[in-house]
């Protein structure tokens, strides 16, 4: 049995060996085969020839499974006896003591319950089998939901022994009061285990009205538990809402990586001024097609608008950055803190943007199959960090101080210029737009001759600018300027009136 002890717990313990991996596997396979029978029987007539036959498979997958539960225990090493030397008796000790909390834990009751289908009698409790798929963290990266619940009741194990505890007192006081006050009045109440199941049902508030007594001191008994199972409720109900709920929230992480949400926008980072960021976007985007998230690593505010998702993490670690399906996105906004210095807050948005290009250049065969690049929006609030933005990997840096203290002083010396391009900038009337040149061009083309061979003026568009195949910006050119192929036109207009660029 020693020689064996060593690959049986590497089979059910060391998750990091090949033996656990393929014995994880054949569980699995069994678990399928189960599932599939489960479905089939259902399927089949009572008592058919074909039905008992599927049963009897079944029965034999349930043995494989209790014989795995028994080799699962009995190859658990107690982690006490890593630390502490004992004598032969306290090893033996150790050894039961642990071996009986591993099989008390949540996990392994579920496994057992399942396997008590082997009584007909309970041939029901098959359907638990459904519950080891949700232990896979292939299907839950983050947060397994099944794991939180379990995890909940061992961390919280005194509480809920605690509630369980008082719920059993009461039902053995009140039922035996009740046997011993009511069993020569009431034809119902002829046993001790009567007397037991009417106490558990009063104090649950369930009530079946079964038995009922009919004495006044059975009565005063009956209404003392009912006021005894009002408090023990209410202590289960904090129990549960001070150890569950709070980590089944935490599930939210999940649900939008299994989205299939596409060409969203993420939003890193938010603050109690991003709300005017969220304004502008709402007025150049209709959130309901596509989809803006927010990400940060506190909880949701309870200043942000309905329609904007929010998702908890942390978007300066490359690990979290499936949470909000990056690879799928659009663009990526990178907001400057208000509630920090300067430098501290360019410092984080260099940071996020750095970590985004090297998660994309993890993901190459992703990126590859993209129609278009990925586009990252950096707010810089430190115009000495503008450079550094930009080796980070931000396709686009906005000055937001410097261009807002640039306009207040223009405006001094030439009134209403900052009324105007506010105008410019702001949703509503005319804007800027980025738009590809129509046609295939393979030649060079004076500016002037471009204007008026596309007439935009005429669909109340005016180009302002260039954009060169290099990414500058050419701003008013003169008309014997020579217009690449591949250059993309500037111009303002109430509505877009190229095609956009990709």
């Amino acid at each position: 049995m020693g020689a064996l002890a060593g690959p049986l717990r590497a089979a059910f313990h060391e998750p990091d060996t090949r033996t656990y991996r393929y014995a994880q596997g054949t569980v699995w396979a069994l678990i399928l085969t189960s599932i599939l029978l489960l479905v089939v029987e259902a399927l089949l007539p009572a008592g058919s020839p074909a039905g008992r036959v599927v049963q009897a498979v079944d029965r034999v997958l349930l043995s494989i499974f209790a014989v795995e539960i028994l080799l699962r225990v009995g190859s658990y090493r107690p982690p006490a006896l890593d630390v502490f030397r004992r004598p032969p008796m306290g090893r033996l000790r150790t050894h039961l003591l642990g071996r009986l909390q591993y099989l008390l834990r949540p996990i392994m009751l579920v496994d057992i319950l399942a396997v008590l289908a082997l009584f007909p009698e309970l041939r029901g409790l098959r359907a638990l089998r459904l519950l080891r798929l949700l232990r896979s963290n292939r299907l839950f990266r983050y947060r397994n939901p099944f794991a939180i619940v379990l995890q909940a009741f061992e961390e919280n194990g005194v509480l809920f022994i605690l509630a369980f505890g008082v719920l059993g007192a009461a039902t053995l006081l009140g039922g035996s009061s009740m046997y011993l006050v009511e069993v020569r009045d009431n034809p119902d109440i002829t046993t001790l285990m009567d007397g037991m199941w009417w106490a558990l049902v009063t104090t649950t508030t369930v009530g079946f009205g079964d038995i009922a007594p009919v004495t006044g001191l059975g009565r005063l008994i009956g209404a003392v538990m009912m006021v005894a199972g009002m408090f023990t409720l209410a202590l289960f109900a904090g129990i549960v809402g001070s150890s569950l709920v709070s980590s089944v929230v935490s599930v939210r992480e999940e649900q939008f990586r299994m989205s299939d949400y596409v060409n969203h926008i993420v939003v890193c980072g938010y603050d109690k001024s991003t709300h005017l960021m969220l304004d502008a976007l709402r007025a150049e985007v209709d959130p309901a097609q596509t989809r803006v998230v927010l990400f940060d690593t506190h909880e949701r505010s309870r200043d942000v608008p309905p329609e904007f998702l929010w998702v908890q993490g942390d978007p300066t670690k490359e690990s979290e950055l499936d949470k909000v399906r990056l690879m799928h996105a659009a663009a990526v906004i990178v907001p400057g803190k208000r509630d920090t210095s300067p430098q501290a807050a360019d410092a984080r948005s260099i940071l996020i943007t750095f970590t985004i290009r090297s998660y994309l250049s993890r993901q190459r065969r992703d990126v590859r199959r993209r129609r278009f690049p990925l586009y990252v929006v950096v707010e810089i609030l430190d115009s000495e960090n503008v450079d550094h933005a930009r080796k980070a990997g931000a396709d686009e840096v906005i000055e937001t101080r410097k261009i807002g203290y640039a306009m207040i002083a223009h405006a001094v010396g030439y009134h209403g210029t900052a009324t105007a391009m506010s105008r410019v900038l702001l949703s509503g009337a005319h804007n800027v737009y980025v738009g590809v040149l129509p046609g295939d061009r393979k030649e060079p083309v004076p500016f002037g001759e471009l204007l008026v061979e596309m007439q935009l003026s005429k669909r109340g568009g005016l180009v302002v600018g260039l954009r060169t195949p290099a990414g500058d910006e050419v701003i008013n050119p003169p008309k014997d300027y020579p217009v690449q192929p591949r250059t993309q036109l500037l111009y303002l207009a109430e509505e877009a009136l190229l095609d956009p660029p990709g």
